[in-house]
């Protein structure tokens, strides 16, 4: 299975997504107190999970339909967790399967971390992580959107160079948009570290231990300069974090719903809100880029705090001199 593959896979497929998530929405009990941080502002550092089992997209069994009952939430869990089963104990995965690779070793059930359960959000399970269009769908990409995907996904078969392969074969940042942003869950690695000051916070991402530096109360920098992850620039609304984000890379980044590619119009306002008792971050996405879809679109997230005692351990991504030269050359195994 190669990177494309994958790519398009956790973009695109409608079986996988989530932590064990029986949480509502709602701030906390009566009795909970905000945790704040000498500066006032509420405290949102810990290590925290965004997997689930919730698709992206809203799925065709359940297209005209943005929530679940509980009985339909059971099934679908049930569905998936059996999906997965057959692969246990198997040098294989249904990814591989789909690709039309399934034999050939890689990723199986034993890698996959997408949680347990299906995001219940005020009280009710959603059916997608998209909310907005109304539709539970990604808006369909442009004809200029469709024709660079074309081209990047054309070089991807070229071996001419270490700079023509993509930047997760690289351990330059983690596939499927995993650092983002939008940061969205993928088959693993899904967690997340925040750490806070008054000027700064980081969000450190265990898949290829990329690091994203929002500076609080900022300017943005010049449009000239681009970076993998964008230049994120945060402020506060009464108990809000508002994250904006632009002056993204078009450099073979993709990963987004649908195969969208960033690039120098991508546009993200992230807004992230401690619910939940603490316990949960309520994190929404809103994406616009008129060069590449029709319209913006808005995903709903829920990251849940890590049992106590959970350490971020650093994910050892490298690619060798030895193993690029096989990238290159075409040389098997390690």
């Amino acid at each position: 299975m190669n990177f494309q593959s994958i790519v398009r896979a956790t973009c695109g497929l409608v079986l996988l997504a989530a932590p064990a998530v029986v949480l509502a929405q709602g701030t906390g009990s009566k009795n909970w107190t905000m945790p704040r941080t000498p500066d006032g502002k509420p405290d949102l550092q810990g290590i925290w999970t965004n997997a689930t089992f919730t698709p992206m997209e809203r799925t065709p069994s359940v297209s005209t339909k943005p929530t679940l009952t509980e009985d339909e939430a059971k099934a679908y869990v049930k569905a998936t967790q059996e999906y997965w089963k057959k692969y246990e104990g198997r040098a294989d995965n249904p990814i591989a399967d789909q690709f039309g690779s399934g034999g050939t070793g890689g990723y199986n059930s034993v890698y996959v971390d997408r949680g347990s359960d299906l995001a219940k959000v005020d009280g009710v399970y959603r059916s997608s992580l998209v909310i907005d269009p109304e539709d539970g769908k990604v808006p369909p990409i442009s004809q200029e959107g469709r024709r660079r995907n074309s081209e990047m996904m054309r070089a991807f078969n070229k071996y001419d160079s270490a700079k023509d392969r993509p930047l997760g074969e690289r351990c330059i940042v983690g596939f499927g948009s995993t650092s983002g942003p939008p940061m969205l869950p993928v088959l693993y690695n899904n967690n997340y570290q925040i750490v806070q000051t008054p000027d700064r916070i980081l969000i450190l991402v265990e898949m290829v231990h990329d690091a994203r530096i929002v500076r609080m109360n900022d300017q943005h920098a010049p449009a000239s300069v681009k970076q993998w992850l964008g230049d994120s620039v945060g402020h506060w609304e009464g108990d809000t974090l508002v994250v904006d984000t632009i002056g993204f890379s078009d450099e073979g980044v993709i990963g987004i719903p649908g195969g969208g590619r960033r690039t120098a119009a991508s546009h993200l306002v992230e807004r992230y809100r401690l619910v939940k008792n603490g316990q949960m971050l309520s994190v929404t996405s809103t994406w616009e880029d008129p060069s590449t879809y029709s319209k913006s679109h808005t995903y709903e997230f829920r990251y849940y705090r890590a049992p106590k005692g959970t350490e971020a351990r650093e994910f050892d991504c490298n690619a060798s001199d030895e193993e690029r030269a096989k990238f290159l050359t075409g040389t098997p195994g390690r």
